[in-house]
């Protein structure tokens, strides 16, 4: 097999999923390797009737967590704040009050800012679970379209209407509550509001000229393509201004080149150290064969279930939209299939595209 097969592979294999599922409406893949001379970028499907283009910017979902988390590395690199710090530090009363009430205890003062980076802080999820005395939260955001949530909302929804899971450091369940937490701790922090420093610390320096924060800030320089729609089921929400609610969880548009600037620096060590980035390697148990740290998904070798090709880092949404490295192959695995509840799709999709460089890496090892 040889380079021109290997792209041909994974674009055949590409465009077949897509075309195969009646629920895609445009995907993008970028698979990048400079160890193995591979660079793919490649769409398909349509946005608005115009054919969709590789470089169109995306809504890439909880992607946009890792961002969040390199920012506060950023911050404890500078001695700014620590992972052990207790969030109450940072949050007016009025959030930090009453926050994590598990059992008719008061937990809130115990939360550390390493509990929400890595799940494990028991808070619930304003996103995945359910109240029991109002509509859920995803209904409340397709019903009003037009609704600008801040962040400050969101926790006090969460704290009137959703119960915790469990004493801090004592599990593991996903928190999208947790994250904008942490988007108030980084404004607190660095006297910016969360766009701008997204756009200060990591945008600007790493020449990521087309991402942004969707419907809070806009890109330095605005792209000459429309951002993908963004489906849930035959709805297209790319415009819902209610989708302010994704905030520090994962509100960032951007296209895949983009995505992959900031990959490189990520691994290249040019945007944290090396020692920053050992640090956010805190895992927690997601789910079988992936762990969790700050803001990271780590997929471990599992046998038969998790085989040692697939050991990749990085992070996924709940879009299908997937951002990881494979350190072995040096390998940068970047796409999004636009359409809510289809994450595991995009980790398959992702999962084939390592399956056929898995076996053209072997043949030029040999």
């Amino acid at each position: 097999m040889n380079r021109e097969k290997v792209l041909t592979l994974m674009e055949d294999a590409f465009r077949k999923k897509v075309k195969k599922d009646k629920n895609i409406r445009n995907a993008y893949l970028l698979v990048h390797s400079d160890k193995l001379g591979i660079h793919l970028d490649v769409s398909e499907g349509s946005t608005d009737g115009l054919s969709s283009n590789p470089q169109q910017p995306n809504h890439i979902a909880s992607i946009g967590k890792l961002f969040t988390a390199i920012l506060l590395a950023l911050l404890e690199q500078q001695g700014k704040l620590t992972y052990e710090d207790s969030i109450i530090q940072y949050l007016e009363t009025g959030i930090s009050e009453g926050l994590h009430v598990y059992k008719g205890i008061e937990y809130s003062h115990q939360i550390k800012i390493k509990h929400l980076l890595n799940h494990t802080s028991g808070l619930h999820d304003y996103f995945d679970d359910k109240p029991k005395d109002t509509k859920p939260m995803i209904s409340q955001i397709l019903e009003e379209p037009d609704y600008f949530w801040t962040p400050q909302e969101v926790i006090l929804w969460s704290k009137k209407h959703l119960t915790p899971h469990f004493p801090p450091g004592e599990g593991f369940h996903y928190s999208d509550t947790g994250y904008h937490i942490l988007g108030l701790i980084i404004e607190k922090v660095t006297g910016l509001p969360f766009h701008q420093a997204l756009t200060e610390y990591i945008f600007d320096p790493l020449n990521m000229k087309h991402t942004y924060l969707a419907h809070y800030s806009e890109p330095r320089e605005k792209s000459p393509y429309p951002v993908a729609n963004l489906y849930t089921k035959d709805i297209n929400v790319i415009h819902y201004r209610s989708l302010s609610i994704d905030y520090a969880g994962g509100g960032i548009i951007a296209p895949t080149e983009d995505l992959l600037r900031f990959m490189k620096a990520l691994t290249n060590f040019d945007i944290i150290s090396k020692a920053s980035f050992e640090k956010m390697k805190d895992w927690s148990k997601f789910s079988i064969g992936i762990d969790y740290g700050y803001g990271l998904m780590n997929f471990v070798t599992i046998p038969v279930i998790m085989p040692s090709k697939y050991n990749i880092w990085g992070n996924c949404g709940s879009v299908g939209s997937f951002m990881f490295y494979h350190p072995v192959m040096d390998t940068y695995l970047i796409g999004n299939l636009n359409q809510f509840r289809y994450h595991s799709k995009g980790i398959r999709l992702m999962l084939k595209m390592i399956d056929i460089l898995h076996k053209y890496h072997k043949k030029t090892m040999q």
